[in-house]
């Protein structure tokens, strides 16, 4: 059957009104997936915590630059940079609090389409567009997954691309659409941690060093916020660097810390004589112990998506030659993002490699 085929196929499925894996009707599945009022407060609390260092900051710049140094330009140098870092801090934050994550194309509408499809549409429909693959079919939502795309049961959908649920963004998925916003916003609330708390570090020695320059409640305002500004950066920053990471091999943080969804994209298995039979492709339940270790130990070699950092890297943000509009979407909140979210070449290497990790599951146990 042709892709096409089996998309009209099983689009068909769609017409009923229920929730095949959970028996319940549809209407009732999205009540219990509505975002209650409590679903916010994370968000609530992450831009408290933003903006509470600005009212001891300005007490610092005012009395440590302005009142004892006596230097207008540090002072506005350094106001001016904070407030730079704080907006756009919240010009990410509010994308990926606003954006669709990523939302997944609606099958009836590519099939109603099919009749206007390009000739180059058409020569991009492939075998990966067969959704009777593992994985390529959603049995919450009842309907197609593309590759990539996972289903988050605190949303109640499909996401493009899924990274993670992130709980204190408004409770929404990091997608396809919110992954480059997402990094803009770690990338810039760190850096305005680092900013303040050297701010800070460098008025404390200026205290400790000239005690009766500077009034007593200076000082510990620069000590509370150096301390804070240390904490959130190391607390974000190691998630920046964990992300930074992700971009560079081309992963997501679902599949970086799911190693089985390897099996998916295994090839048939060659045929084994011993009595322990596995599915063609695997189910990680079925999988012994050696079989298992042999899963987690490949996740950190065969990288599916990883065409090398610079391609990594303009999968992710896109690319930006020829165009200065994209410089100046990127520097605000991170730009937009690279492709629909639905299709991703593959590693010209990954074939061989998964391969023999299917040769070698099956002759783990003998």
């Amino acid at each position: 059957m042709r892709p096409r085929e089996t998309l009209l196929a099983l689009s068909e499925f769609q017409q009923t009104p229920r929730s095949p894996a959970v028996g319940i009707p549809a209407d009732e599945e999205d009540e219990n997936t509505t975002k209650r009022w409590y679903h916010y407060l994370p968000l609530c609390f992450a831009v408290v915590l933003i903006l509470a260092p600005h009212p001891s900051l300005l007490y610092v710049l005012v009395n440590y630059h302005l009142l004892t140094l006596h230097s207008p330009l540090l002072f506005s140098i350094h106001l001016l940079v904070t407030y730079t870092l704080t907006f756009l801090t919240f010009c990410s934050l509010i994308i990926c609090v606003a954006r669709d994550p990523g939302p997944v194309p609606d099958p009836k509408q590519e099939t109603e389409q099919d009749g206007e499809m390009s000739l180059t549409d058409a020569l991009l429909v492939t075998q990966e567009d067969d959704y009777t693959k593992p994985g390529r079919w959603c049995r919450v939502c009842w309907a197609p997954k593309p590759e990539r795309a996972h289903h988050c049961s605190v949303c109640g959908r499909c996401v493009l691309k899924m990274d993670h649920h992130c709980p204190w963004l408004g409770a929404k998925c990091i997608g396809h659409r919110t992954y480059p916003s997402f990094i803009h916003f770690l990338s810039s609330s760190t850096l305005l941690s680092v900013y303040i708390a050297a701010i800070c570090i460098e008025g404390l020695k200026f205290a400790f060093r000239n005690p009766l320059a500077i009034d007593a409640v200076t000082p510990v305002n620069e000590i509370f916020l150096a301390f804070a500004g240390i904490v959130f950066a190391i607390v974000i920053g190691t998630f920046l660097i964990y992300h930074i990471h992700l971009i560079l091999t081309n992963q997501t943080t679902i599949e970086n810390i799911s190693p089985f969804l390897l099996l998916r994209h295994l090839p048939p298995l060659p045929p084994s004589n011993t009595r322990r039979k596995l599915s063609d492709p695997p189910a990680e339940y079925e999988l012994s112990y050696a079989q298992r270790r042999l899963v987690k130990d490949a996740r950190g070699v065969i990288r599916l998506y990883d065409l090398g950092w610079r391609k990594n890297v303009e999968q992710v943000f896109g690319s930006t030659r020829g165009n200065w509009k994209y410089w100046v979407t990127r520097i605000l909140w991170g730009g937009g993002c690279a492709g629909d979210g639905s299709k991703f070449p593959h590693n010209p290497r990954s074939e061989d490699m998964l391969a023999r990790l299917a040769v070698d599951l099956v002759h783990a146990d003998e």
